[in-house]
This record gives structure tokens, C-alpha cells and sequence, in this order.
């Protein structure tokens, strides 16, 4: 027996590999990560215009914008506390002792302690303290749930045993190959300890604020410096300029965001997916491509019986009933055991059972690699014996050409993506049996296990097909049972070509994109590969989805733009993910994605809308403002304009969503948005003018009516044309959503009702509106929303063409 590691070398090893901790960060603290809140460019323009607010003297609306603000940096606050929530999980998988053998001695050590080279000693119940290279095994099964989500114990004769999994049964003894950051687990915390790359949404959402900033920034200085130039006085031109720059602020998109977000949250819990990142909604709304495991995914995640046949590859009965008859355990023992009994075939054999008795019996151990019982039935006493077929056909009587036709017909089942088990008997004189009466046997046939797709799961890849959304594979599976299921499924495979783990070593970023970008299924693929492929196909400009439940898969879903996990999978996945299913399942992965882009849709319909018509109405105002002898809207009034006619679009994350919107994902584009915001911009100022030119020269309106006149069609052109630009169809052809006719219709009450109200006229500066000054207004509102329709045709279909 090996003395293990000197104190000597083991004080060397410490000081050149480090403490056994894989989770060395202990994490940012609570005020750091909330003031890292306040750093992107639409919350520092939201500051600026609650400032300004409050300087106009707009309190209501200042602490509107500053509610918002704070909403908003909570929701983040939480967001990033998740992955310091995920490295807390990653440190509860950490042994604190480990029994180990130095300088011949067994003894008690902490796991921080732990050396390369160092020979550790495992029994049931232990949890492995580092990753190892198991030598001796005495029946030592493992829990490895933690590394792969598979929730079966995993049989150990030798092999890798990783740090975090958990002694089932039996004891083993390793040595250590990796330590600290080195381990599986460890290089999982590095990834988590990292800043997570930005999601397309946050990539979206921070190029639309540096736009936002720049528009606001040019029209508020042009606008104070011509309304200084000409003469208006410097203190009224910067009032003016300053009321300008937070009319043309969207402030109400933080909340309608967050609104439309969460909406497609709870319709996504209604779907079995739970959300714990709310930015996820939209990101996986917009995903076209699905990167998942085949076991459990694609497949039951349980072996099933396929077909029991004899010698001759027939099939034939006599090698299922004596495989129910070795059984340990029944439907409740192991899962082939479990796949055995709960086959329709076996029910079937049931009755017969009864006519056989099991006498004694001798459990399945991993030098043997087989089991055997002994059993009284009418052909007499026999012993049967399962298990691995090389074990059973060393143990018979056969010829050695016949073993050889036997072990190949075994292995290629097994290339063909089949578990095989060896099923054999022998008469025998009396009992009790041993291991040692395992010999002479007559092989009888094979048992014939495969893990079957799921029912449901070809109807699902079509739906996604629908969807416009890719699935690849990356499977841990050898490439041949890989190709078989998905082939099964229906799921095409690119040129025949299955790329295996072994092929991605030492490939560069571009080769890499390349080979993902081709193909779209993987086999042996190691943790740090999956994540590797998923940095390479965001590189390429997809939005990537990640599904994956172990420790193993924490990387590839820390990289993902949202990353998925099952509920049922290891903690620290669920805790690096974005979205937990709570049944491993396409179907509902699918139903989530729907719910994302209807969130989506709703999200740019306010984005359209609020950007073109406060660009609009501010262009108007800034250029007006030139040639009128008085400033055309009071500061307040622009911030009540602004105020009312964002109130409608609050309730817009629960408006309808056309069908063709939700076909395939889209993405931000930030040319649409600002070409929109153009073209429909001037076409609202273009109405405004023709308002402006009636009032000036067929009314000769003074200031007070010119703005109340003005106020009003503002606020109602950009209240109803909302419902013209919601939708790409024709306004008839699209139903809004219940809510936003009903915001809307009290909106347009209440921005008809100001003016003649005391507290308008008194707060406002308003002043009641004659009738024909009324019916312009009317029929300007009512041009503007047919043009505006009239337009959105054909600027989609050239935008697309």
C-alpha cells in the first residue's frame, strides 16, 4: 500500500499550487454593486433631467423620474447579487476535512491543505475534496449531480472522480490531479467570479442611451444658443433649453421596460419558466440559437427497454423473463433494472414469474462486472447471470469463434448507440452460490437498453423551426449514439458530421466560429468547450440561449445571453442561470420564447412611438421658437405634455402582439429606430406647422391660445397615433390591448378637460378654446394619424426589402 506524499514534500506542493479553495473571491459588497447601478448613460441622462425638473420647479415630475431611477437600480442591484448568491452555492460543495495517507499515516486534514500528488481515502457519505484519480474501488458509486445534474449515482470501478460529488456507496481510494482553481469546480468560479459579458438586450439598451444623449445634447444647445442669439435673454433661453431636454427624455422607458418585462415574466411562470433576471425576458424573446445537452433534453434521461434477443438476434422472451428474474431490486432497484419491469413486454411475463423462486443471489461488484442468482423453477435449479458481455462470455463454455461473433454483435449494438446487457445460465446441483460458480455459462442473449426520445420533442424542433430558432447539440455522449438520437428526433445534422470534443483543442477563435457556425452537433465535449462554442457563436452575431443543469455547465451559462437551467439540476447552475425550467423541456422553452419577443414587440412599440413624437413636438417647439415672438410652450406645459402622453404607453406591455412579430426573433436595430424617429418625427412637425400657420395667420392667435391650442394637439396626436404605430398591418386588422384604449381614452379626457378647468388655467396657463379653434385642432389630430398610417407601410416594407 502506498505511504502517500513526506510532510516535506507536501509543505513544497502547498507553496507551489496553493491552497485547495476554488472559490477564492469573496465577493463585492452590497453598497459597491448598488452603485454600480447608476453608471450607464440612460440613467445618468434620467439624473440630469430630475435635476432639471426640480430646477424648473417641476417636483411632481422630478420625483417621478427619481421613483423610476430607483426601481430601476434596485432591479439591477438584485440582478447582480445573483452571481455573488451563485459563488456561495459553488463554496457549500467544498469538503472542509479530508481523510488522507501521508508518511504512511492515515490522517485528518483540512481540504485547504490538500496537495497534487496526495492519496485520498473515500467512504460513503464523504464528499470528494478535489479531483482525483481513483485507483482502488470497492463498489464506490457517486453521486455526481453536482458536476452533471444526472440524478442517478454513477458507478466507479476507476477513473476521474471531480471535487463536490458525494460518496453513494461503497469506498474507493485517489490520488489528487488537481487542486483550488485547477479543479472542474475551480476553473467554474473563476468564470463566475467574473464580470458576465454584456447580453445582446444590455448591448441594445446602452447603444439606444449614447443615441438618446447625443440627440438631447444637440437639440438643447442649439436651442439655448439660437434662442441667446436672438435675443430672447440668456436666463429664458437656458429655462427653455433645459424644459426641452427633458421633454425629449423617454424617462418613462425604465419602467415600461421593467412593466413590459416582468408582464412576460408572468406569463412565462404560467409556462413553467421561472425568471430570476427580468432582462432575460427579452433576450431569450430574441434568441436564435438554442444550445442544449441531449440526455434529459432531447431524450427521457432514462434508459428504456428496446428489444431481449437470443443468440441469433432474434427475440426472443425466455432472455427477458431470465433478466426480470436477476432483477435486484425489481421496478424499484437500479434503472435498468426500473426499465425492465416498467416495460410493456414484462407485464406481460408477470404470471409466469410466479412459478420461480430466487434462492440466493450475488450482487453486481466492478471487478467481476456481472451478477447472478440462483433460482427454482420447472426446468430445475439454474443459476442466471447479467452483465457486462465481455464478463459473460469469459465465463462460457463457448468456442472462442463463437464468443468472437457474440462480443461483436455486442459491440455493435453499442456503436449503434444501444446499452447492452449479457444475460446467461447453467444448471447447478445445489445452493447457497458464489461468485465462485460463475463459470461454464451458456450465453442465452441480450438485453437491449437505449435512452428513447421524448414523445413530444419532433413536434417541438418543428415549432422551433417555426420559431426561426437553431438548436445544437453539445453533447458529453460519444459522437455515434449522438448522431442516432438526433437523427431519431428528427433534428438535422449538418453534412453528416458530428465534431467531437478532441477536434476543438487548440483551435483559434476564428476556426472555432467557423465550426460552429457550420455545423450543430457536438459529442465529448468537456465543460470548458461548451463554453468556448458559446462565446463563439455570440462572436458571430447570434443571440445564444444555453440549457444546462450541472456544475459542468455553470460556465457556458454564465457566457450565454441568457442562460437556462432546470430546477431540478445542481444548485450553482440554477444560480448562474438567467431562467430555471421547472421541467427539463424544449416544448417549454418554446412557449417562454413566444412570451419573450410579445415583451419585445411591446418594449419597441413605446421606443417608437415616444422617441419619434417627442422629436417631433420638440423639433417644432426648438424651430418655432426662432420665429415666434414668444416662447411657443411653457416649460411646465412641455413637462405635463410629456408626463400625459407617456401615461397611456405604461400599459403597453399588455397590449397584443401581432402574429407575424413572433414568426422569428428580432433584433434591436438602431438604424430603424433612428430612421423612424426621423421620418415620423417630421411628419409630426410637418402637422404641427400646418397648426401653427392657422393659428398665426387665420386666428392671430396671442400666446396664451397658441399654447393651449398647441398643447392640446400634441398630447392628442401622440396619444392616438400611438395606436397606428403598434402595429405594422393595417390599424383595422390589429387589436390593442384593453388597457391601452382605456389609458388612452382618459388621457385624451383629461388633456381636453385641462384647459377648461380652474386648475389649468390657473397652474398651466392655459385658456378655454373656441369651437373652430377646436375643429382645426380636430382635423390636424385626425390628417396626422391617417398619414401616419398611410407612412408605416412603406417605410417597413423599403426598411426590409
Amino acid at each position: 500500500m502506498p505511504s502517500g506524499l513526506t510532510a516535506a514534500e507536501v509543505a513544497r506542493r502547498l507553496v507551489e499550487y496553493g491552497p485547495n479553495d476554488p472559490a477564492q473571491h469573496r465577493g463585492r459588497s452590497a453598497a459597491r454593486l448598488l452603485a454600480a447601478q447608476f453608471t450607464n448613460r440612460l440613467v445618468l441622462l434620467l439624473v440630469f433631467a430630475a435635476i432639471l425638473s426640480l430646477f424648473l420647479g417641476e417636483r411632481i415630475e422630478a420625483a417621478v423620474i427619481l421613483a423610476i431611477i430607483g426601481v430601476n437600480a434596485l432591479l439591477g442591484f438584485a440582478q447582480e447579487y445573483r452571481a455573488e448568491r451563485a459563488l456561495v452555492a459553488l463554496r457549500g460543495l467544498v469538503t472542509h476535512t479530508a481523510r488522507v495517507r501521508r508518511d504512511g499515516v492515515t490522517q485528518q486534514i483540512p481540504a485547504a491543505e490538500l496537495v497534487p500528488g496526495d492519496r485520498v481515502l473515500l467512504e460513503i457519505g464523504d464528499r470528494v475534496p478535489a479531483d482525483l484519480e481513483l485507483e482502488h474501488c470497492d463498489e464506490l458509486t457517486l453521486d455526481e449531480s453536482t458536476i452533471s445534474g444526472e440524478s442517478l449515482p454513477v458507478e466507479k470501478p476507476t477513473g476521474a472522480a471531480f471535487m463536490g460529488t458525494i460518496v453513494a456507496g461503497g469506498c474507493g481510494e485517489g490520488v489528487v490531479t488537481a487542486t483550488g482553481r485547477a479543479t472542474v469546480m475551480g476553473r467554474t468560479a473563476a468564470v463566475l467570479e467574473h464580470e458576465p459579458p454584456e447580453t445582446d438586450f444590455q448591448k441594445n439598451i446602452r447603444a439606444f442611451s449614447a443615441l438618446l444623449f447625443r440627440i438631447t445634447l444637440l437639440m438643447t444647445g442649439f436651442v439655448f444658443i439660437a434662442n441667446a442669439l436672438f435675443g430672447r435673454g440668456l436666463a429664458p433661453s437656458l429655462v427653455f433649453a433645459l424644459a426641452l431636454a427633458v421633454g425629449i427624455t423617454p424617462e418613462a422607458l425604465p419602467v415600461v421596460v421593467t412593466i413590459a418585462l416582468s408582464t412576460g415574466a408572468l406569463r412565462m411562470a404560467r409556462a413553467k419558466v421561472i425568471v430570476k433576471r427580468l432582462i432575460a425576458v427579452e433576450d431569450l424573446g430574441n434568441a436564435d440559437v438554442i444550445c442544449c445537452d441531449k440526455t434529459g433534453t432531447l431524450t427521457a434521461g432514462e434508459p428504456s427497454l428496446y428489444d431481449f434477443v437470443d443468440t441469433a438476434g432474434r427475440t426472443d422472451p425466455v432472455v427477458l423473463r431470465l433478466g426480470l428474474l436477476g432483477c435486484d431490486g425489481g421496478a424499484q432497484g437500479k434503472s435498468l433494472d426500473r426499465a425492465l419491469w416498467r416495460s410493456t413486454a414484462a407485464q406481460s411475463l408477470v404470471p409466469q414469474l410466479a412459478a420461480y423462486e430466487v434462492l440466493d443471489r450475488n450482487e453486481l461488484d466492478f471487478t467481476r462486472r456481472r451478477m447472478s442468482v440462483a433460482i427454482r423453477g420447472p426446468e430445475g435449479l439454474r443459476l442466471v447471470v447479467k452483465g457486462a458481455t465481455e464478463a459473460i462470455l469469459a465465463a462460457s463454455i463457448l468456442p472462442e469463434e463463437k464468443r468472437a461473433q457474440l462480443s461483436e454483435r455486442a459491440m455493435a449494438a453499442e456503436r449503434d448507440g444501444y446499452r447492452v446487457v449479457a444475460v446467461a445460465e447453467k444448471s447447478i446441483a445445489s445452493t447457497p452460490v458464489t461468485p465462485a460458480d460463475e463459470v461454464g455459462l451458456e450465453p442465452r442473449g441480450f438485453l437491449l437498453f437505449l435512452d428513447p426520445p421524448k414523445p413530444d420533442v419532433r413536434d417541438t424542433l418543428a415549432e422551433f423551426g417555426r420559431l426561426g430558432v437553431r438548436l445544437k447539440v453539445m453533447s458529453g455522449d460519444g459522437a455515434v449514439i449522438t448522431r442516432r438520437i438526433c437523427r431519431d428526433v428528427g433534428l438535422t445534422v449538418p453534412e453528416d458530421r458530428v465534431v467531437v470534443g478532441t477536434e476543438l483543442d487548440g483551435l483559434s477563435g476564428e476556426a472555432m466560429q467557423e465550426l460552429i457556425r457550420r455545423y450543430d452537433v457536438f459529442a465529448r465535449v468537456s465543460p470548458d468547450q461548451k463554453r468556448r462554442l458559446v462565446e463563439a457563436l455570440r462572436a458571430t452575431g447570434h443571440v445564444v440561449g444555453f440549457l444546462g443543469d450541472g456544475v459542468n455547465d455553470a460556465a457556458a451559462l454564465r457566457v450565454a445571453d441568457v442562460g437556462i437551467a432546470v430546477d431540478s439540476g445542481a444548485d450553482v447552475a440554477k444560480e448562474a442561470a438567467d431562467i430555471v425550467l421547472l421541467e427539463k423541456s424544449l416544448g417549454v422553452l418554446a412557449d417562454g420564447i413566444v412570451a419573450g419577443r410579445r415583451t419585445f414587440g411591446n418594449i419597441i412599440k413605446y421606443i417608437l412611438n415616444t422617441i419619434s413624437a417627442n422629436f417631433g413636438n420638440m423639433s417644432t417647439v426648438a424651430l418655432s421658437s426662432l420665429f415666434l415672438r414668444f416662447i411657443p410652450l411653457l416649460p411646465g406645459q412641455i413637462l405635463l405634455n410629456n408626463l400625459l402622453s407617456d401615461g397611456p404607453l405604461l400599459t403597453i406591455s399588455t397590449d397584443n402582439v401581432d402574429d407575424e412579430l413572433l414568426r422569428r426573433p428580432r433584433r434591436w436595430r438602431l438604424d430603424l429606430i433612428s430612421r423612424f424617429m426621423v421620418v415620423f418625427g417630421l411628419l409630426s412637425a410637418g402637422f404641427d406647422f400646418l397648426l401653427i400657420g392657422g393659428l398665426l395667420w387665420v386666428f392671430h392667435a396671442e400666446a396664451p391660445l397658441f399654447r393651449t391650442a398647441w398643447f392640446v394637439e400634441s398630447a392628442l396626436s401622440e396619444i392616438l397615433v400611438t395606436f397606428a404605430i403598434r402595429t405594422r398591418l393595417p390599424l383595422y386588422r390589429s387589436r390593442p390591448g384593453r388597457w391601452l384604449i382605456s389609458a388612452s381614452v382618459v388621457a385624451a379626457a383629461v388633456t381636453l378637460l385641462l384647459p377648461l378647468s380652474a386648475a389649468g388655467q390657473r397652474y398651466f396657463a392655459f385658456v378655454a378654446l373656441p369651437g373652430s379653434v377646436m375643429a382645426l385642432v380636430g382635423a390636424i389630430v385626425v390628417l396626422y394619424c391617417l398619414g401616419a398610417e398611410a407612412a408605416k407601410g412603406s417605410f417597413f416594407r423599403r426598411l426590409e426589402a
